[in-house]
């Protein structure tokens, strides 16, 4: 009985010596990766100790959830090296403690927990692990406004946009006071790829609408990536809508002026035409009256006779 306890405290303390004097792994716990770029996870073999750099026989980087290993050396050579997988350092060969793992190019599937096991002519070494998450930037925010012609005496509402971003994030809008407005509807859709698209919409009353609006983006760490504003003119004398930044003078009037305009301009030529019909029927009129008037004032006087032509002629005078 005593020889067995003696035999499992020798086997005890030669494993912690010989696991002292072998080598170790280290990785770099958390890493952070930016979609569509390079990713680093970052490990390093760490010799036992008083022990030089040893020959590397074996290195092998696994992800979890995935059977097949993602980079393989093993007796000198690379053996299995799935596509967009490598060693960091281009020149690397048995004698490179630096193992670290590159990817080129950075997507949501590559999030997760990854292991990388090495072998030395020692034997195995004591493996290490490393995480990887994925951020993605938004766009630049834009805004349109609903109608397209906009001012301050106009109800309305303004949407603001951003994409391609990831974790989730959000819109929020400022007032020309730099006040956070809460008065807005927000939508959130995910794309195929997984990232995110991000709708605002802000609703405008008249009598309390700003000179100015912000509408900004922020990441899922509360940090702001990008802004855009929006400003709203004021409403001229006389003038049925403004319009909003970038509109040509052309377009100033709403569609309710280019309607009226036109019907005015009909209108008043037919009123012209109908003045125009009721004085000549007038004057028609009259002059009929003293044709008959003439008339009548022949059948009366004898203008043949001598004695009578003075008084004709004063008659015909007297006619209007």
């Amino acid at each position: 009985m005593a020889f067995t306890w003696i035999l499992l405290i020798s086997t005890a303390f030669c494993h912690i010596v010989g696991n002292s004097a072998f080598e170790i792994v280290e990785c770099k716990t958390e890493s952070v990766g930016e979609y569509g770029q390079r990713s680093l996870l970052e490990c390093v073999i760490k010799p036992g100790q008083a022990r030089a750099a040893p020959q590397i026989r074996m290195v092998a980087w696994k992800k979890d959830g995935f059977e097949e290993a993602l980079l393989v050396f093993h007796k000198g050579k690379i053996i299995n090296h799935v596509e967009g997988y490598s060693f960091a350092d281009p020149s690397w060969n048995n004698r490179n403690m630096n193992v670290s793992l590159l990817i080129s190019d950075t997507t949501l599937q590559h999030q997760g927990s990854y292991t990388c096991e090495v072998a030395t002519i020692s034997g195995p070494s004591e493996p290490g692990y490393s995480s990887l998450s994925v951020t993605a930037k938004y766009s630049k925010p834009t805004i349109i406004s609903h109608p397209e012609t906009i001012d301050q005496n106009t109800d309305g509402t303004l949407v603001c946009k951003s994409e391609g971003g990831y974790p989730k994030g959000q819109l929020r809008w400022f007032d020309e006071k730099d006040e956070r407005l809460k008065n807005d509807e927000m939508e959130v859709m995910k794309t195929e790829s997984g990232l995110f698209q991000l709708s605002s919409k802000l609703t405008l009353k008249q009598g309390s609408i700003s000179s100015k609006y912000t509408c900004a983006v922020f990441n899922a760490s509360e940090g702001k990536q990008d802004e855009v504003q929006f400003n709203v003119p004021e409403a001229p004398n006389g003038h049925l809508g403004g319009r909003a930044e970038g509109q040509g003078a052309g377009e100033s009037l709403n569609p309710v002026s280019k309607v009226v305009a036109p019907l005015v301009v009909i209108g008043s030529l037919i009123v012209g035409l109908l003045l125009v019909l009721v004085y000549y029927r007038r004057r028609s009129q009259r002059r009929h009256i003293r044709v008959h008037t003439f008339e009548m004032a022949d059948e009366e006087i004898d203008c043949q006779r001598e004695d009578g032509v003075a008084k004709c002629v004063q008659e015909a005078e007297q006619i209007p």
